[in-house]
């Protein structure tokens, strides 16, 4: 398991108390703290204590320890895209064969392992179902429509008689993904800071295997955000302006990875820009009203600067990874 966290002790500590009743002890729990919080450290240790009580120790990890709960505090807030590719580093380091990711965020299932493990001897990129904040169904846009450069807001929510349906993207919200795709697509690009960055790994991972997204619920999310209910099963949520920044900015690395696979259409991915700025706009008049002029400020200066990154002569993908988790050297 890799959690990340940042300034949410009180969204931590339910996480933490929903993994003590997994039915199924985690090899290890790698929690980053982007903060390097002396509160989540002391947490941490709290933690780390309860479980070994449930658990007892695990067998040694790469480095001969046994500790189950493994702190990672980062020197300076990378954001989740950071985070994520810190933490996952850090469980490939140890000798981790499956990489479960969430935020601080949500809380897991008792059975999550268990009903994740059920898929794993045929599949290497896993996305569990989750829970809303208010115990129903959480829609998660799973088909992403490439061209574009954005998910399809009319995928079908219903998985068939197979229990499951092929995906092309991630989502860093309890996705699990194998040690294998790490060393094949490398770790998770830390340069979007937030936003997209599951979604491109997921994009990548699918050209190396096929991701599927399964009807199971593995968690449920713990943090209510405001939204406008869309025919009720879609809803458009709250966000920030920082991320409304991040939405648009990071358009110019999801266009810089399609160019690497061949998948970069100048025209469409245009319009995907425009409607994806648009999406954002109709946020803003629908759900984030009060902060419409800064908002507006916040998605122009996300989209000047993707033009930015899309010519940046210095700009390279994330490399594979050999054996020992350090670079290969090029894109394979």
């Amino acid at each position: 398991m890799v959690v990340v966290t940042y300034r949410r002790q009180g969204l931590l500590a339910t996480l933490f108390d929903s993994i003590t009743k997994l039915e199924d002890p985690a090899w290890r729990i790698v929690v980053v703290d982007n903060e390097d919080s002396a509160e989540t450290a002391s947490m941490v240790r709290d933690f780390a204590a309860r479980i070994d009580s449930l658990w007892g120790p695990a067998g040694p990890d790469a480095s001969g320890s046994r500790d189950r709960v493994v702190y990672a505090p980062q020197s300076e807030n990378r954001g989740g895209a950071g985070g994520f590719s810190a933490g996952v580093a850090k469980a490939y380091e140890l000798g981790a064969r499956w990489f479960w990711v969430m935020d601080d965020d949500v809380a897991v299932l008792p059975q999550a392992i268990r009903r994740l493990s059920r898929w794993t001897p045929n599949h290497e990129v896993v996305q569990g179902s989750r829970y809303d904040f208010d115990g129903g169904p959480f829609y998660w846009q799973y088909d992403f429509i490439v061209p574009l450069g954005i998910p399809n807001p009319i995928a079908p929510a219903a998985f068939g008689p197979a229990g499951y349906r092929v995906m092309d993207t991630l989502c860093f919200e309890g996705g699990l993904f194998s040690r294998r795709i790490v060393e094949r697509i490398g770790l998770p690009d830390p340069r979007f800071f937030i936003y997209w960055d599951d979604t491109i790994y997921g994009y990548l991972a699918s050209k190396v295997t096929s991701p599927i997204v399964v009807g199971d619920v593995i968690l449920r999310r713990t943090r209510e955000i405001g939204n406008w209910d869309i025919a009720g099963v879609r809803q458009l949520n709250s966000t920030s302006d920082m991320n409304r920044y991040h939405i648009m900015r990071n358009r110019g690395y999801m266009a810089r990875y399609f160019m690497v696979h061949g998948d970069f259409r100048p025209a469409l991915f245009a319009l995907g820009t425009a409607l994806t700025a648009a999406k954002e706009i109709i946020r803003l008049v629908a759900v984030d009203r009060s902060h419409l002029r800064s908002g507006l400020e916040r998605v122009w200066r996300g989209w000047r600067d993707s033009r930015r990154l899309l010519h940046d002569p210095d700009w390279a993908p994330m490399p594979p990874l050999d054996d020992d988790g350090s670079p290969s050297g090029g894109v394979r």
